[in-house]
C-alpha cells in the first residue's frame, strides 16, 4: 500500500482507515462541528417562540432563520483564507471565541426585538463558517482513499443541529428563549477546552500564499460547480433545518416542542447518513453517487410541495429528502479534495459558500412564498427545480472530470 503522513510527520504504511490519519483531531473536529452547527441554527427552533413574543410576520421570520446561513456562508470565505494562511486549529478557535462572547453578550443584555434577533443571527454565522475549519482539519490527515471518510465523519456534526431542534424548544419552554442563549455557553466552552488539548494541525498543512492567490481558483470552472452542487446539498439540508420548526407549527398547529422533535427527526436522518453518503462515494464514485441524490430529492421536493394533509405522510417525506441531501453533502466532500488537494482551505470555504447560500435562498423564500401566497409550495417548487439544475450540470461535466483530473488518481473513483 502506498505510504502515507502520519501525526508525527513520518512516512508509514496504510493499515485502514483508523490507522491512517489522526483520531483525536477528527474526534475533536467533529465535535467542534456539532457544538457549532447547534447553535447555528438556534433560532429555528426557537422562532415559533420568538414570532410569537414579538409578532413576527411569515416573511420575518423567514429572514429571521435565514441570516445565520447567510453570515455563515460570508464568513467561511474568510475561513477558507484564514485556515491556508494561519492553519485550521487557530482559525477554529478564534471563531469559538467569537461565538461564546456573542452569545454571552445576548443572554446578558436579552434580545427584544427583531433586529435583536438578526444581530445574532450575525454572530451565529460565525458558528456556520466552522465547516470551513473542521473539514480541511480532519482531512489533511488522511490519504486520498479515505477522503470520503473521514470528511464524512467530521461533516456528521451537523448533527448538532438536531440538539438544537430537540433541547432549544423545552429550554425556552422552562426558562425562556432569551435564556436558551447562554446555557449554549456551557457545552461551547466545554468544546473549547477539549479541542484545544485534542486538534492538531497536519503536517502537510500547504504554504502560505498570497491573498490574490486564493483568487485564482475561481477561474477553475469545476469551483463553480461544485459550489452549485452544495448550494442544492447542503443549501436543502440547513435550510431545511432551519425553517421546519416553523412549517411544522404554521401547517399542522404544532407546539413548538412537539414540532421540535418532528425537525429532529428529520435533521438527525440527513446527519446520519452524510458518512455513508462518502463512504458510497468511495466505493462507487461522486459522480454516481449525487447523481441519484439530485433525481431523487428533485422528485421528493415536489411531493412535498403538494401540500399534503396527512402529517405522517408529511415527516416520512423530509426524513427521505434530508437522508438524501445528507448523502449528497458527503459525496461532493468526497470528490472536492481530490481535484483541489492543495487548496482544499479555500475550497472549503467556497463551497461551503454556496452552500450557505443555496440555504439563506430556501429558508428566506419559504418565508416570502408564505406571506405573498398563502403557502411555501413556490418555494419547494423552485428548490426542486435546482435540485434537476444540478444533476443536467453534472451530466455536463462528467466526463470531462473522469478522462482529466479524475483518470489521473491512483485507485480513486470518482
Amino acid at each position: 500500500m502506498a505510504p502515507i503522513q502520519t501525526k508525527n510527520g513520518t512516512k508509514a504504511k496504510d493499515g485502514g482507515f483508523w490507522q491512517a490519519g489522526h483520531r483525536p483531531t477528527l474526534i475533536a473536529a467533529f465535535l467542534y462541528f456539532d457544538l457549532a452547527f447547534m447553535v447555528w441554527v438556534l433560532l429555528g427552533p426557537l422562532a415559533p417562540i420568538i414570532a410569537s413574543d414579538l409578532g413576527l410576520t411569515p416573511a420575518q421570520k423567514g429572514l429571521m432563520v435565514a441570516v445565520p446561513t447567510l453570515a455563515g456562508a460570508i464568513l467561511r470565505l474568510v475561513n477558507g483564507v484564514l485556515v491556508d494562511r494561519i492553519g485550521p486549529k487557530r482559525t477554529g478557535t478564534i471563531g469559538q471565541v467569537i461565538v461564546i462572547g456573542g452569545l454571552t453578550t445576548a443572554w446578558a443584555l436579552g434580545i427584544n426585538s427583531y433586529g435583536g434577533t438578526l444581530a445574532v443571527g450575525v454572530v451565529l454565522g460565525f458558528a456556520g463558517a466552522s465547516f470551513a475549519v473542521a473539514l480541511p482539519l480532519a482531512s489533511r490527515w488522511y490519504p486520498p482513499e479515505h477522503q470520503g471518510k473521514a470528511m464524512g465523519i467530521a461533516g456528521m456534526g451537523n448533527s448538532g443541529t438536531v440538539l438544537a431542534a430537540l433541547f432549544a424548544p423545552v429550554l425556552a419552554k422552562l426558562f425562556g428563549w432569551n435564556a436558551v442563549f447562554g446555557l449554549a455557553v456551557i457545552p461551547l466552552t466545554a468544546v473549547l477546552v477539549y479541542y484545544q488539548i485534542a486538534a492538531k494541525d497536519s503536517p502537510s498543512q500547504p504554504a502560505p500564499k498570497p491573498v490574490t492567490a486564493y483568487l485564482a481558483v475561481l477561474k477553475e470552472r469545476d469551483a463553480w460547480w461544485f459550489m452549485l452542487f452544495y448550494g442544492v446539498t447542503f443549501g436543502g439540508f440547513v435550510g431545511l433545518s432551519a425553517s421546519l420548526s416553523i412549517y411544522f407549527t404554521d401547517r399542522f398547529a404544532l407546539t413548538p416542542v412537539a414540532a421540535g422533535y418532528c425537525t429532529a427527526a428529520a435533521v438527525f436522518a440527513g446527519s446520519l447518513v452524510r458518512p455513508f453518503g462518502g463512504a458510497l462515494a468511495d466505493k462507487i464514485g461522486g459522480i454516481r453517487t449525487l447523481t441519484g441524490v439530485y433525481a431523487l430529492a428533485g422528485v421528493t421536493l415536489v411531493a412535498i410541495s403538494t401540500a399534503p394533509a396527512s402529517i405522517v405522510l408529511t415527516l416520512a417525506l423530509f426524513l427521505l429528502v434530508m437522508a438524501t441531501l445528507g448523502a449528497g453533502n458527503g459525496a461532493v466532500f468526497q470528490l472536492v479534495p481530490q481535484r483541489f488537494r492543495s487548496e482544499i482551505g479555500v475550497m472549503t470555504g467556497l463551497v461551503g459558500f454556496g452552500g450557505g447560500v443555496g440555504g439563506f435562498y430556501l429558508a428566506s423564500s419559504l418565508g416570502f412564498a408564505k406571506q405573498l401566497t398563502g403557502s411555501t409550495s413556490t418555494g419547494f417548487l423552485i428548490f426542486a427545480g435546482l435540485a434537476f439544475v444540478a444533476l443536467v450540470g453534472l451530466s455536463i461535466v462528467k466526463q470531462r472530470w473522469r478522462s482529466t483530473w479524475g483518470a489521473a488518481l491512483d485507485g480513486v473513483r470518482i
